[in-house]
């Protein structure tokens, strides 16, 4: 569900892949499509600046540093794709005590090896997903691991409904029609009960503070076994640090450690660009559709990847990417200033209303509703109806099948061929990794009956969607 659109997995590689094989991918991917040439490392930027004659040409002065020795280029057009992690966040000020506190802390981003926790007593603050990897981590060698979080979270597990990844259930046009046909209260009770059904969160301290409001779900398989071994335990947020403890609120007694881990996430700025062009405010940028700044007199600047997907964020850059550079070419019109700053707007009401007043709540979208925007956009979204006409086979797989992104190459500007082998081959794939051993008398579903099920129910379904 990560890959790029065009250019699948190899199928050795593991469903949830780890770092070293996430790095081999990209080089793969560069040195398939001839990349690395137009590549320039180990170079900063230095600054990017409208041209004098920019009302004309839209063109941008971009200073670069190699080696201490500035070069000056002229760009018909600029693509900033820094991502909302380049800045780690360490609010020392919301933590009282902290600098009397005679252990060791750090953020998160420099973290690298749990050897560092060696027989200590750790505290890991924040319940993301890199706290959630790093309290698992700790735990395998610290003498003791806590957690806290003021607001809770709701967590998942990557093996998901009868083993399969969780995001290859959760996003599929199935789905978004039930998740986007619901009022919104309804659809949060459900999702809050849906998402209970493994463990109760309230049960394992875990439970966040207001369950109406959607928050961003911890991914990770390994922290409920952990919580319910004692291997680590969760406490409420922190009230101060004393010098080789802490204390909690609602906890009056203190709690001896030795090393804490600040996962108090990211901040982004555009150091290298003028406040008139992109301003970064309460980690928020006036962005239509999160990518082109709504005051520009010509769309030649886009920012790529400054979002919160729930979901694999690859795609998604790829897709706006994909947008893009067909403004850039006049093959795709923006709509007026005015329309763009109510979208915007009107985009961050609702992101307020469905996940609350956080410092990060106005860059969180629906993966599958974002994907299916900006393709329509371009003329890359899949019509169901019209496979349904030309291809039942492939409609029904891609209606209740993972929307994995090769379904953005089936028609429209770049269509790629491999793609509807891609898609309906994308579960062999997924489950070749795994089952390295089958058993020799194992149950076939009837396909005639599967097919026949899945036509009526993706006639029904899209009778309802259209309603």
């Amino acid at each position: 569900m990560s890959a790029f659109s065009d250019f699948p997995y190899p199928e050795d590689f593991p469903v949830f892949l780890p770092n070293a094989k996430l790095l081999d991918y990209l080089r793969r991917y560069a040195e398939h499509f001839g990349l690395r040439k137009h590549i320039k490392f180990e170079t900063t930027v230095v600054s990017i600046r409208k041209c004098p004659d920019f009302a004309t040409t839209g063109q941008w002065n971009v200073v670069t540093e190699t080696d201490r020795k500035e070069t000056t280029h002229i760009f018909d057009a600029v693509i900033v794709c820094c991502g909302n992690c380049s800045e780690p966040s360490l609010p020392l000020h919301c933590f009282p005590g902290i600098e009397r506190f005679q252990g060791q802390y750090f953020h998160s981003r420099w973290y690298k090896h749990p050897d560092v926790f060696q027989g200590k007593r750790v505290l890991v603050v924040g319940m993301g997903n890199s706290g959630a990897d790093i309290a698992v981590e700790a735990s395998h060698v610290a003498a003791k691991v806590t957690m806290c979080t003021r607001q809770g979270a709701w967590l998942f597990s990557r093996v998901f409904d009868h083993g399969y990844p969780w995001d290859m259930v959760f996003h599929t046009r199935l789905m978004k029609v039930i998740r986007t046909s619901l009022p919104g209260p309804l659809a949060r009770r459900l999702i809050n009960y849906w998402v209970n059904q493994r463990f109760n969160h309230e049960n394992y301290g875990l439970q966040p503070e207001d369950s109406c409001l959607l928050r961003e779900p911890v991914l990770n398989d390994d922290l409920p076994s952990y919580i319910l071994t004692g291997r680590i335990t969760i406490k409420p947020g922190v009230k101060e640090f004393k010098d080789n403890s802490v204390v909690f609120h609602n906890c009056p007694e203190e709690e001896p450690i030795d090393i804490v881990v600040f996962c108090t996430g990211y901040d982004f700025s555009f150091p290298f660009l003028q406040q008139s062009v992109v301003k970064a405010e309460n980690k928020h940028a006036s962005l239509y559709e999160y990518v082109f700044p709504i005051h520009l007199q010509r769309p030649t600047l886009a920012i790529l990847g400054l979002l919160k997907p729930l979901g694999a964020v690859m795609p998604v850059s790829e897709m706006q990417a994909r947008w893009v550079t067909r403004v850039f070419k006049g093959l795709c019109q923006l709509p007026p200033r005015s329309v763009m700053e109510k979208e915007v707007n009107k985009k961050k009401e609702n992101q307020v209303q469905w996940f609350g007043v956080t410092f990060d709540e106005v860059l969180k979208i629906d993966w599958l509703v974002y994907l299916d925007k900006i393709a329509s956009f371009i003329g890359a979204k899949p019509s169901v109806l019209g496979l349904l006409c030309r291809d039942p086979r492939l409609a029904l797989t891609v209606f209740f099948g993972p929307c994995s992104p090769y379904q953005y190459r089936l028609e429209g500007p770049g269509c790629w061929k491999g793609a509807r082998r891609a898609i309906l081959t994308q579960w062999d794939r997924t489950l070749k990794p795994t089952r390295t051993r089958v058993p020799i008398n194992k149950l076939t579903p009837c396909p005639s009956l599967l097919t026949v099920v899945g036509f009526l129910l993706l006639l029904a379904a899209l009778v309802f969607s259209f309603q």
